[in-house]
């Protein structure tokens, strides 16, 4: 099967973790996989991006497939409900917003700088290293640890599925891809095949 140059953005999603370990700033990169899915969906009304571009997916199929890191066991029913994927969106959603509130209270002065990357949203790792004052507000720090967080977290439940069931379970309740398919689901008028 012939590769094309999309084939390999698993590089990239493998380089933005490898950089925002040695310095956080980069984290504000994982806004472009915020940011184009849902341009994608909302201007072509498709998952192309889920399909074809997601660099993260590409990586759990490279590391569970290839590599033969999965049990390649299809995921339980639950996991594809419409109840546990809104659901885990919502609850995404709501960590984010929480990350964002704590950025703003950075900004405003009202609370001090955490060098710190909170995994599975509880877990507090200190990550001192990769940041040592810039010309940024601490605020913009403060952005980039919690959305690194954020970027961290999915990757790890990503891995976790991904050694349980098929290589790209973490595709199936994915919040972009829930996000996304909503969208296409609301532009076109009809129903948007699960992942």
């Amino acid at each position: 099967m012939k590769k094309h140059w999309y084939d390999y953005l698993w590089i990239v999603s493998l380089s933005y973790l490898i950089l925002g370990f040695f310095n956080i700033l980069f984290a504000w990169l994982g806004l472009l996989c915020f940011f184009i899915p849902l341009i994608i969906a909302v201007a072509g009304g498709s998952k192309a991006y889920c399909n074809r571009y997601c660099g993260r997916g590409q990586l759990f199929a490279l590391v569970g497939g290839r590599f033969g890191l999965s049990r390649k066991k299809d995921v339980p029913r639950w996991m594809k409900s419409k109840a546990f994927r809104y659901g885990f969106l919502a609850f995404f959603f709501t960590m984010f917003f929480l990350m964002l509130w704590n950025t703003y209270l950075v900004f405003v002065g009202a609370r001090d700088l955490s060098q710190a990357v909170t995994l599975l949203w509880t877990f507090k790792l200190p990550w001192h290293w990769a940041y040592r004052g810039t010309l940024f507000h601490p605020g913009v720090a403060q952005f980039a640890f919690g959305f690194y967080s954020v970027m961290l977290t999915s990757t790890v439940l990503g891995f976790v599925t991904m050694l349980l069931f098929k290589p790209r379970s973490w595709c199936v309740y994915c919040p972009m891809g829930t996000m996304t398919q909503l969208i296409c689901k609301a532009k076109n008028g009809r129903s948007v095949s699960d992942p």
